[in-house]
């Protein structure tokens, strides 16, 4: 069961990246096309999902959004990943000042739950993709950071650690050479969930209108948009919704399949 899930993960997320990356480019519709007297018409040959309330290609609006989405997210999650793992490995490598120091910083940033943190910090913000993205980096190393500093606790006593103090390696060796490849499966499968985490928190800002500027191919900007027209079009909410709930679903089967497949008496 968990293999299979695993691959609906996999093929999900796979097709998302390639819709992604390759979408915008195939596609024959400008979604910042504005065709006032077609607003609400429905599906045809040349518009597949038919048209929004200020008449934009659905479709191309939906495509060009999954790029936004996926990434403002692998952004998000490369540069988190990339700063937490550094101070987590120094932190729970030197301990001391160094440690004591991370934990206080780190249960800070903590104590806010994550959509809060971005929204309180959005509000005082103008809508960018950039500013998104330096909100959701704010808080978003802190996950592996102290997922790093936990790992490296149990590994730094090993003998194998302890044989290349002796030898007189140099600390950088040491925690990227030694210690860091030891952790690659818990940090890939911190990240895999991460992905999910920021598309929806990025599409609850452009939701509310706080994330990508308006106007924008966003999923979240959309389903903003369709909420005011249920009655007379649910599609137009039905479509990035179920784009966000696809994608979100598939990092998450991926994220469960990795952990049950990297670390396995860890379930």
């Amino acid at each position: 069961m968990t293999q299979i899930i695993t691959k609906i993960g996999a093929v999900l997320v796979g097709l998302m990246v390639i819709v992604a990356v390759v979408g915008p480019w195939v596609m024959w519709n400008d979604p910042m096309e504005y065709h006032i007297d077609q607003a609400f018409h429905g599906v045809s040959v040349e518009f597949l999902f038919g048209h929004d309330a200020d008449g934009r290609d659905i479709l191309s609006r939906l495509v060009y959004g999954a790029r936004i989405s996926l990434g403002i997210a692998f952004i998000v999650v490369a540069v988190s990943l990339v700063i937490g793992t550094t101070i987590g490995l120094i932190a729970g490598y030197m301990g001391g000042i160094f440690e004591k120091s991370f934990l206080i910083i780190s249960d800070i940033f903590m104590a806010f739950p994550g959509f809060l943190f971005a929204l309180s910090i959005a509000a005082f913000m103008q809508p960018s993709i950039l500013n998104v993205i330096i909100i959701l980096c704010l808080r978003g190393w802190v996950s592996y950071a102290r997922l790093v500093r936990g790992q490296v606790l149990s590994l730094k006593k090993r003998e194998y650690i302890i044989a290349c103090q002796a030898m007189g390696a140099r600390l950088w060796r040491i925690l990227f050479r030694h210690l860091l490849p030891n952790m690659i499966g818990p940090i890939v499968i911190n990240a895999s969930f991460g992905m999910a985490g920021v598309i929806m928190i990025e599409s609850s800002l452009s939701f509310l209108g706080l994330g990508v500027p308006v106007g924008t191919p966003s999923w979240g900007a959309m389903l903003d948009q369709g909420t005011k027209y249920l009655l007379v079009d649910a599609s137009l909410s039905l479509y990035p919704g179920f784009a966000i709930m696809l994608v979100v679903m598939g990092f998450n089967f991926l994220g469960d399949g990795l952990r049950d497949y990297l670390t396995p008496r860890g379930k």
